[in-house]
């Protein structure tokens, strides 16, 4: 008796070929219209939910049914990332080719774990990081891996400089033992992600000493000596020190040749926070802005921010990976191999299943070409320049911040009859002209605060931005 057909996922290729070319159309044309489309999504909370049936379908749905749900229930939620007008956050700004690199990274879906389970994953991330290495200006002998975010990569290093302090923490643990409170040092403009990555590694807040910052929002190095020199005589164990190049809500820069020598003179792990500046550093006349770069232990850049990839991709170097081996490499039988040569990434990081990243940061450095990218962050850095000169000309705004790179951050004034600034109806001035911006659809800003003034703060990075879009601004500032 012959048993019956196994049955297939897919028993062919037709209706995957014409939705294919089909949705390749559709983000052709949605990059052509995008200008036409708003930035935010224009949606309450449970608008999308509440249009799909309350259980999955039974018998399947065809690829047409699928695309025009896509259009009429979730494009409408969707806050357009890739829109020339998104100048909120960090863009994580995406490019044609960094897509068709992510369609093929899917569609071999292969796990990069080790050598062995994907030879082209390995040995092409291995190459395109000593490309992004050497198109950084950083020294040969750094280490990289590719890995989602900065959160995860800051994470990483973190748990290695913990590590390096000859505590067998992965011996032993650090409950059931007297430790010493380990600290880590950043400024107080640093990103979140330092203190959840104390949080996950069992440092707690009070492991986490905020620093200073100086009157342009970079860290006082002498605050940070004062800082350790205390912790040290309290009986406290320094860990690392996090300076960042590019803060979230300035884009300061940490004086970095001037934190890198107390971290040698003190032997703490010094790991640099370029998430978002990292990449203009693709242009050899802003490298200045990281001198002292290669003292660093560890530094994290993501190309998912300013060079042209799409989300995710953060890359993580450092000039001690043994380290970050003995921190986290732990290889069960079934995955020991033969290959002695081999560098198996996922002795470096948390995760054992590891995506093809590399594959679409290689289509992107090798399509757009280094110099086309160059082009590109001058142009933005330079709008960020004429942005600040003509908002800083005017008697109804203040520059909050020292502009840097391709973010300036402001806010809108109301004085009272003597002249002088009400910070109140500045601030209602200034909620106000954000509202009415992002209710626009044209462009999508973001606030913060700064020593507790609300700011309105533009960053600049899309690929597809120009500068009729920044001068947008301009026209809600003057409204």
């Amino acid at each position: 008796m012959t048993s019956p057909p196994a049955p297939l996922l897919d028993p062919s290729s037709d209706d995957f070929r014409q939705a294919g070319h089909r949705l390749i159309d559709w983000i052709a044309d949605h990059f052509e219209r995008i200008d036409e489309t708003p930035v935010m999504a224009r949606v309450e909370p449970g608008d999308v939910a509440r249009q799909f049936r309350p259980a999955a379908s039974e018998e399947g749905r065809s690829y047409d049914s699928l695309i025009r749900e896509f259009e009429t229930a979730i494009l409408p939620g969707v806050t357009h990332w890739n829109h020339p007008g998104f100048f909120a956050y960090f863009s994580v700004t995406g490019s044609k080719a960094g897509i068709l690199g992510e369609l093929l990274s899917a569609a071999l879906n292969i796990n990069g774990m080790i050598w062995k389970s994907c030879p082209a994953a390995t040995e092409l991330e291995t190459v395109v990081l000593a490309w992004l290495r050497k198109a950084l200006g950083l020294p040969d002998d750094l280490f990289g891996i590719i890995n989602d975010t900065a959160s995860i990569n800051t994470f990483l290093a973190l748990a290695a400089a913990r590590e390096s302090l000859a505590l067998d923490i992965r011996g032993q643990g650090t409950t059931g033992r007297t430790l010493p409170l380990l600290k880590i040092y950043c400024s107080e403009q640093a990103h979140s992600s330092v203190e959840k990555s104390a949080l996950a590694l069992g440092l707690g807040s009070r492991g986490v000493t905020l620093i200073p910052a100086g009157e342009t929002f970079e860290m006082s190095t002498e605050a940070l000596a004062e800082a350790i020199a205390t912790d040290r005589a309290e009986g406290h164990l320094p860990c690392a020190i996090v300076a960042t190049i590019g803060t979230t809500a300035t884009s300061s820069i940490d004086p970095l040749e001037e934190i890198a020598d107390i971290a040698r003179k003190e032997g703490i792990w010094l790991h640099v926070d370029a998430a978002y500046a990292g990449s203009a550093m693709i242009c050899p006349e802003l490298r200045s802005l990281w001198k002292g770069v290669e003292h660093a232990d560890s530094i994290v850049v993501n190309p998912h921010k300013w060079l042209f990839t799409p989300i995710d991709c953060s890359v993580l170097l450092t000039r001690k990976p043994e380290i970050l081996a003995k921190t986290f490499s732990l290889v069960p039988d079934y995955l020991k191999t033969t290959d002695s040569a081999a560098v198996n990434y996922m002795d470096y990081g948390l995760q054992l299943g590891r995506r093809f990243r590399a594959l679409k940061l290689w289509m992107v450095m090798e399509y757009y070409g280094l110099e086309r990218m160059r082009s590109v962050i001058r142009a933005h850095v330079e709008w960020g320049g004429r942005l600040a000169a003509l908002l800083g000309a005017r008697p109804d705004v203040e520059l909050l911040a020292p502009q840097v790179l391709s973010v300036v951050v402001f806010r809108k004034i109301v004085r009272d009859r003597l002249g002088k600034i009400d910070d109140e109806a500045s601030e209602m001035a200034s909620i106000e002209l954000v509202e009415r911006a992002n209710a626009s659809g044209a462009v999508f800003l973001s606030t913060t605060r700064l020593r507790g003034v609300f700011a309105i703060r533009v960053a600049i990075g899309n690929g597809m931005t120009e500068w009729r879009h920044v001068e947008r601004i301009l026209d809600f500032v003057e409204e």
